[in-house]
Formats: C-alpha cells, structure tokens, sequence
C-alpha cells in the first residue's frame, strides 16, 4: 500500500513489519523522528515489543546488545554524535557476531555545532565489523531496513542501515508499504545461533586469549566475504515477493560508453541522475556508479564497472583528515593494482548540509573532463574563500 511518508518513518515502518521485539535508543536530531514513531508502536500495542528507554546512546548499544545475546531481534537507531558515542560498543556487537540492526542519520560532527548532513559519522566506524547501507530514497529505506534483518541473521553480524539527514529523513515521498504476510514471508523468525538461556547457563564474550584472538577476527573478515552473494540471493527472493526491485550494492548507470563515470552515494545519487539524463540528451557521454554497500566494499563489482573507464571522479559527503575523501580513498585501493586503470579524481562537496545541486554536480564533471589527472588528492567545490581566509585573521 502506497503511504506519504518521511525518510524516517520509513524505518519505522520496516522495524514495526520485522516484528522486532526490543527497542532502546537515545534522542537525537535528526533520527528522533525514527524511535518516536516506533515507540508509539508499542505504546498502543501495534508492536508486540519492549521499548527501552535509555540515559545515552552508549547505553543503548548496550541495551540492545543485551537483548541480542538472548536471541531476540533487536534494534536501534543514533546519529552523529550518539553514534561516535557507541564506538566501544560498536566493536564489541560485531565481535559478538550478533545480528544487531541499526538505523543511523548521516549528521555532521563538530565544533562547530551542525545537526545537517554529512557522512563522516558512519564512515569513522568504517573498521568496527558493521555492514553498511547507504541509502537513495525513502522506499530505498524502507527496502534496506528489512534487507539488513535478513543479512544480519545470515551472517551474524550487525548492520547500519544509512541515510542522509534532512534531505531523506524529513522528506515526505510515496513509498509502498508492504503487508504484514509478505514480509513474514521475507523475514522469517529469528534462530539465534547462540542465547543466554537460564536454563542452560554458560558464558558468554569471555578472555581471549592470543592463541584465539586472530581466529575470530579471521572468521568476521570471512562471514563479511558471503555478503555479496548472500545479498544477491536475498534480492531475488525479494523481487519475486514484493513485485520489485530492492537497490543493488552497487549500480552503474551508462557506464558503457562513459567518458567520465561520477561515483556516489545517498541522495546525490537521485540529483546525478538528472544531470546524466540532462547531459546525455546533449551528447555527452556521462555515466554514474551509485555504491550502496560500503561495507564489506565491493571491490569486485567496481572493478568491473570502473576498470575500463577513461576517467572517474568521487563525490564525497565526507573527508578523512590528513587522507582524503572517503569513498575515494576506498576506489583507489580497488583499483590500483589494475593494469591501466583509469585515475581517480577526489571531490569533497555538500558537507555540514551544504547543497549539492545539478550544477555542482556539472562542475565536477566538466573539471574532471579538462584534466587529464587529478590536480590534487581532493578537490574541495563551493568553497567559500572569505570564510576560510577568516580563519587565519
């Protein structure tokens, strides 16, 4: 059933069909809109499941992994600084192997202080063992969020389910909400691989000690390995249930031919579409590599994509101190022990909430089209030189 909702209601939607049975969660702009509709949920009895509410985001994780570790489907949802807040608590899920979903709103950190987007929230957690989904729309959303349950207790391991703050979590759109039977369908209960029990007690996240240690992280690098296919196996069922298509991990538009492949993610991915549209109708040959899934990256899949292409510029909603964007940095170490493989043109745009717009975007494309390499490792677009100057006054 079509519904007008808001990015984040979407979530909300897709948590109350996954009959998830514990929520525990902490406010904070922008995902509140997330946990507030959820709670009302269980309030009036619309989701059979405990609400926890919590003094921290910290507290939250815990919560939840609490819940986990007795088998039960558990969720929760932070931003920005709630989320660098759990970043102890982030390892120590995934170390666990437990299938923990979290929604996270993609908000810049400070000083100084920006509740609008950015991406450097999430991609600072890059190396705790989440999965990540980034997401373009709201039906994106609502279609991710019941992917990440499925994968999650697949793999057994946590998943952040990531979208922009604003320009998707407080957009209203159409999405299609599915019924309760066709997600029962999709999603079925979950069978905890390990649950504390009372009645059969044993311990749980104990010393490990060195000659362990390694062999634990090895098996999360290679339960991370089956996402790829797990994901194309679930997208099928997906399809054949819902009547559509959830988003692939990654999504080349008109790379074919491209002279220039522009690399996004999230709802920048929405705006290059109508610049490649725009562009094309004239004759250039401009194409768009969308990657959904960060984590694990899908080196593969780019690699194919990208390996031919004459030229390829990143937007990057995000910057690494003394490194460079993110996504960028990511695409080289894919690419760089391919034969020939095209240079890598970093752009840093849109970040603290800034606009990216169609002309932003054409930008990028036309600088990437008058270089023959990158003049630097990151070009910063929009800058606005009385305020950087400011600082040095």
């Amino acid at each position: 059933m079509k519904q007008v909702l808001e990015g984040s209601h979407a979530v909300s939607e897709a948590v109350r069909l996954a009959r998830v049975q514990v929520i525990s969660a902490y406010p904070i702009t922008p995902q509140t809109h997330i946990v507030e509709a959820i709670s009302a949920f269980c309030a009036d009895g619309t989701m059979d499941a405990r609400f926890l509410c919590v003094e921290s985001e910290h507290s939250a994780m815990a919560a939840v992994i609490a819940a986990a570790s007795t088998g039960v489907r558990a969720f929760t949802a932070t931003s920005s600084h709630g989320l660098a807040y759990m970043h102890e608590l982030l390892h120590w899920a995934a170390a666990a192997r437990l299938p923990i979903v979290m929604a996270e709103v993609n908000r810049a950190l400070g000083p100084g202080w920006n509740i609008w987007m950015d991406q450097t929230d999430s991609l600072s957690q890059r190396d705790t063992g989440w999965i990540q989904l980034y997401c373009e729309d709201g039906q994106d959303v609502l279609d991710t969020t019941l992917m990440a349950f499925r994968l999650a207790e697949a793999v057994h391991l946590p998943v952040m389910v990531v979208l922009d703050a604003f320009y998707l979590s407080h957009t209203f759109e159409p999405v299609d909400v599915p019924r309760q039977n066709q997600v029962d369908r999709f999603l079925p209960p979950l069978v905890p691989r390990i649950s504390l029990d009372t009645a059969h007690p044993r311990v749980l996240n104990q010393m490990a000690p060195p000659g362990v240690y390694m062999e634990m992280r090895y098996n999360i690098q290679t339960a991370m390995a089956q996402v790829p296919r797990r994901l194309t196996q679930y997208q099928k069922e997906f399809r054949a249930i819902f009547d559509r298509p959830p988003g692939d991990a990654v999504e080349a538009v008109q790379c074919e031919d491209a002279e220039v492949v522009l690399v996004t993610s999230g709802t920048i991915s929405s705006t290059c579409r109508q610049v490649i549209s725009d562009l094309r109708s004239r004759g250039e040959k401009i194409g768009m590599l969308k990657i959904k899934m960060f984590r694990p990256f899908p080196i593969a899949l780019v690699r194919r994509f990208l390996g031919a292409a004459r030229k390829v510029a990143v937007v990057d909603r995000n910057f690494s101190f003394g490194a460079s964007g993110v996504f960028a940095q990511e695409l080289r170490a894919a690419l760089c022990n391919l034969d020939g493989h095209p240079p890598v043109f970093g752009y840093i745009a849109g970040l603290g909430g800034r606009d990216v717009t169609p002309d932003t975007l054409v930008e990028i494309y036309r600088r990437t089209q008058d270089c023959p390499t990158p003049p630097e490792e990151s070009i910063w677009i929009g800058l606005n030189q009385e305020v950087v100057q400011s600082w040095y006054n």
